[in-house]
């Protein structure tokens, strides 16, 4: 009875190394090896390349992002300019109005 045994142990075990030498022939023989070398280095490429886009696309956003805040700044600093230009005509037409209360009150002193 161990030999039975014995002997389907012996026979899964041909049948393992069939099944590895099968896997091992349909991986390819040595002159493989340049196209393998060329894949790898077209991956290593190619994580480069995403690494740099990862990079390119997260610059492109810091300027999206850049340029938002100037053209707020830029409103910001045009409703300055806006509300300055405001002041000064206020200013303006105080100073001529001043200028015209004061004019009106010499030629009244003048008169007496």
């Amino acid at each position: 009875m161990t030999n039975i045994g014995a002997g389907e142990i012996i026979y899964d075990l041909r049948k393992k190394i069939q099944e590895v030498k099968s896997e091992l022939n349909q991986l390819g023989s040595i002159s493989d090896i340049p196209e393998l070398i060329t894949s790898a280095n077209l991956l290593r490429s190619n994580e480069y390349l995403s690494k740099v886009n990862d990079k390119k696309t997260m610059l492109i956003s810091a300027y999206a992002t850049y340029s938002e805040s100037l053209e707020e700044l830029l409103l910001s600093v045009f409703e300055i300019q806006k509300d300055l230009k405001e002041i000064l005509k206020e200013q303006s037409s105080m100073i001529l109005e001043q200028s015209k209360k004061k004019s009106k009150a010499k030629l009244k002193t003048r008169k007496k």
